[in-house]
């Protein structure tokens, strides 16, 4: 016995003897210490922890050249080599925080978006249909966030005090044209697509990316549906007409095809709902889409999109000019819209995107001035009235190819890099009620290159740089545009954005050709927010301000047309927005409130000088709440949207003095608009139900408050009339049927 104490004692003090130690501190980027850092030597048992200071310590009997590794989570692992001989050894290790999706900082400065990609998530395509009031249109619902403004008149987004034409609408990277309806004077138009194509929205109130150009509000991005989960087809019967479709999803699972159809004829809600206008012909549209996506390697995706439709609709009002003389307006509208687009995973951390889209849009619109037999009258005295009988027509073709290529730089810092080319065939013939016409068209080739970079310095800082150069072969000039975005976590789940840019437009078509070289129409964006952002609510807010300059100018010319006489034109745009959205405070509902306060100002057009638009309320405000009542299966929607009074002007050109005049002024009542909306779905909680069905009944305004948006003038004289919406209250009922998928359990669990 005392001979194995004797060999235990001795190995023991021949393993002691062997042992060398090893030490540290353990640090972040910050120089702060971290405690909890696993550190090891890799391939063995020998090793620790850091403590509460970052101090770490152990022996090992390991010699020779050995790795040692420091792993903790959010941060980077750490390895070095280290010779281990029969010296103790001193390490210290400085951690690098690991930058990934999780708990990155994200640049939002002047951008709402929704998506499965992002933590931002704000308006989702069930959102859009679910929103009351916003009749299941993307830019219906994107009017309750801040920013947007109520202008109920005519189509399209008007943003931060500016006009539609200064937000651009893109579908999977490419620009798309006429996406409203053609709408006659008076009369709002809504957009034309489906919100449910869309799995991703980006909606940019400012500052967005160098992607993309020729905007100098906004830019409303779209990212159509890859492949569907299953085959499934869907039908809906309503009040103004009925609709189906399928998506056909290949056995593989890498491939599928779709088309819907449907057609509207709002005849039988207008015998029911008493419209304003005396309507010939009822608006009636046939539409529909086909598609299909093709899954490549490595992820990679082919995916084509084709719209048509076709559309129209006449109807009389009363003249302006005269006690009981009538216009008769008529509109025909067929409209196509095609995109095909590839995007593919290459080697090395490289993606590749590419697509084309065409489109064509044609516009019949007329007009008659009547008398109460609807017969058609032309004299020439009084002077003036014979230009109430003419007729235009309108055809528009746009093309755009595109190409991106985007580089991972590690972790998720990215470069991108690519070019759009645009070509734009405008051709226009108008009719005067004599038989003479004048007949314009308008073609460009505008190239555009673009690079930009996202830097993510650590999880809590990032910053994007852009720039975008652009050359328009109709004007032969180029625009050099900078754009920087950052973002800085403060705490956990807030932060604060800054975004710089500067954006370019040229004019219109419809002020083209200028009367003199030209150069484009310029804002500078400068935007602070701070957002908080949990599981169940968002808070932001925003400070913008747009400096406007090269503003366009018009003047009529010898045919008594607007154009562009130079862009000299300036202005401003600023103000404060906010947004609140939460999912928790009230059980099973949703809700949200923005509010805006703008103050701008502009001059250009036919502005005699600078002064507020009349597009443009300073104060605006949207409630919007979302409810399920489990018992009755019912999705309670309500809207209320408010904007303080808009200023209106008759603006005349008076000869003698040979400048513009403001004849008139004033301002509007203020806006005020509650809407409700109830779906029903007696499918919720059926395992083994086939079919799923949703039925809708909604009512906009439904307190038939007045609403002015704008005021309108003779042209012979001068009489002022309010332009307001074509009825009190709207009311939709509808049922919706879709075979094969769900989508009912969706409108409760992602909403709330």
């Amino acid at each position: 016995m005392r001979i194995f104490f004797l060999l235990w004692g001795l190995l023991t003090a021949f393993m002691v003897a062997g042992q060398v130690k090893i030490s540290g501190h353990v640090k972040n980027q910050n120089g702060k210490p971290v405690s909890g850092v696993s550190i090891l030597l890799k391939g063995t048992y020998d090793g620790t922890t850091s403590d509460s200071l970052g101090n770490f310590s152990f022996e090992t009997t390991e010699k020779g050249n050995q790795q040692l590794e420091a792993s903790s989570t959010g941060y980077t692992t750490y390895n070095t080599i280290i010779q281990i001989e029969n010296k103790n050894i001193i390490n210290d290790i400085l951690l690098k925080q690991s930058i990934t999706d999780l708990e990155a900082v994200v640049i939002t400065a002047g951008s709402f978006e929704a998506s499965d990609k992002k933590k931002g998530t704000v308006l989702t395509s069930l959102d859009i249909v679910t929103t009351a009031g916003a009749d299941g249109d993307i830019t219906g619902a994107l009017k309750t966030l801040p920013g947007t403004q109520q202008v109920g008149e005519t189509g399209g987004l008007f943003v931060r005090g500016g006009t539609a034409s200064e937000s651009n609408i893109y579908m999977d990277g490419a620009l798309v044209h006429n996406f409203f309806y053609s709408s006659t004077p008076g009369i709002a138009s809504r957009g034309r697509f489906n919100p449910f194509l869309f799995k991703g929205t980006i909606f940019s109130t400012g500052g967005y990316s160098a992607l993309y150009g020729q905007a100098l509000s906004s830019a409303l991005i779209l990212e159509s549906n890859d492949l569907p989960e299953k085959t499934e087809a869907s039908f809906s019967a309503h009040i103004i007409g009925i609709g189906g479709g399928l998506q056909k999803l290949a056995k593989n699972k890498k491939s599928s095809y779709g088309f819907t159809y449907n057609f509207t004829h709002l005849g039988l809600a207008f015998a029911i709902i008493k419209q304003k206008q005396d309507y010939f012909q009822n608006p009636v549209y046939h539409e529909g889409d086909i598609n299909f996506r093709i899954k490549t390697p490595k992820n990679g995706m082919v995916k084509y999109y084709g719209y048509f439709s076709t559309g129209k609709v006449g109807y009389r009002v009363a003249d302006i000019d005269s006690a009981n003389l009538k216009n008769a307006l008529h509109l025909k509208n067929p409209n196509t819209y095609h995109n095909i687009n590839w995007r593919q995973n290459l080697n090395n951390g490289w993606k590749l995107f590419t697509a084309l889209s065409v489109s064509y849009n044609k516009t019949e619109f007329g007009q008659q001035l009547q008398n109460s037999a609807n017969q058609q009258l032309i004299f020439q005295y009084p002077v003036g009235y014979e230009f109430k009988n003419f007729d235009i027509n309108s055809t528009q073709t746009f093309t755009q190819a595109r190409v991106v290529a985007d580089k991972k730089l590690g972790g998720l810092s990215a470069f991108r890099f690519g070019a759009d080319y645009f070509y734009s065939h405008e051709k226009s013939t108008f009719t005067l009620f004599n038989g003479s016409t004048y007949t314009g068209a308008i073609k460009d080739n505008l190239l555009a290159n673009f690079a930009e970079t996202d830097i993510y310095l650590s999880n809590n800082l990032a910053l994007k740089i852009g720039l975008r150069a652009e050359h328009s072969a109709l004007m032969d000039k180029w625009n050099l545009a900078p754009r920087v975005s950052l973002a800085y976590k403060l705490k956990h789940k807030d932060q604060l954005s800054f975004a710089y840019g500067d954006f370019y437009q040229k004019p219109e078509a419809e002020y083209l050709p200028a009367a003199q070289s030209i150069g484009y129409a310029k804002a500078t964006h400068y935007i602070l927010q701070y957002q908080k952002m949990t599981s169940f609510r968002t808070f932001r807010t925003e400070l913008f301000y747009k400096n406007y300059d090269h503003l366009f100018k018009t003047g009529l010319n010898a045919n008594g047309k607007p154009q562009v006489t130079g862009n000299n034109g300036n202005g401003y745009a600023r103000g404060i927005e906010m947004f609140l959205r939460d999912k928790k405070t009230i059980k099973n509902a949703d809700f949200w409130i923005s509010y805006s306060y703008l103050d701008t100002e502009r001059d250009f057009l036919n502005f005699p000088y600078r002064m507020a638009p009349n597009f443009a309320a300073k104060h605006s405000a949207s409630l919007v709440l979302k409810k399920f009542i489990t018992r009755l299966k019912v999705n309670f929607n309500m809207s209320y949207s408010f904007a303080s009074g808009r200023p209106y002007y008759n603006i005349e050109f008076d000869a003698g003095q040979n400048k513009y005049m403001v004849t008139d002024k004033g301002q509007t009542i203020n806006y005020n608009n509650l809407s409700l909306s109830f779906n029903y779905l007696p499918n919720i909680g059926k395992k083994d139900a086939k079919t799923f069905g949703v039925l809708v009944l909604s009512v906009n305004n439904i307190l038939g408050q007045k609403q002015v948006f704008n005021y309108e003038y003779g042209t012979i004289t001068g009489n002022k009339q309010a332009i307001g919406p074509t009825s009190k209250r709207f009311v939709f009922i509808g049922y919706f049927l879709s075979f094969g998928t769900d989508r009912t359990e969706d409108a409760i669990n992602l909403n709330l």
